[in-house]
């Protein structure tokens, strides 16, 4: 069969929340065919189901949502992580 699947993560880079990039990608049997990046704030096409898709979702509400997933997914994961690893030190 075939496999649809969406991966999200956050990487942290430094200590500091500006520096922290959350994406979102989108696979269909194990090719990515569209990105989410926050530092780009838009979403990003491969191949040519993938730039039909990111230009349509760029210009609807998808993209709009998707912007405020940095702050609601990944900082509190920060704040968990932190909290986490001066309890440990």
């Amino acid at each position: 069969g075939f496999r649809h699947y969406t991966v999200a993560d956050c990487e942290f880079n430094s200590s500091k929340l500006n520096d922290i990039e959350y994406t979102q990608s989108y696979y269909y049997n194990k090719l990515e065919y569209v990105r989410f990046s926050s530092s780009v704030g838009k979403y990003v096409g491969y191949a040519e189901y993938g730039i039909k898709n990111a230009e349509r979702w760029n210009n609807g509400p998808e993209v709009i949502a998707r912007r405020g997933e940095k702050e609601r997914y990944c900082f509190h994961d920060v704040g968990i992580d932190v909290e986490a690893d001066l309890t440990k030190s």
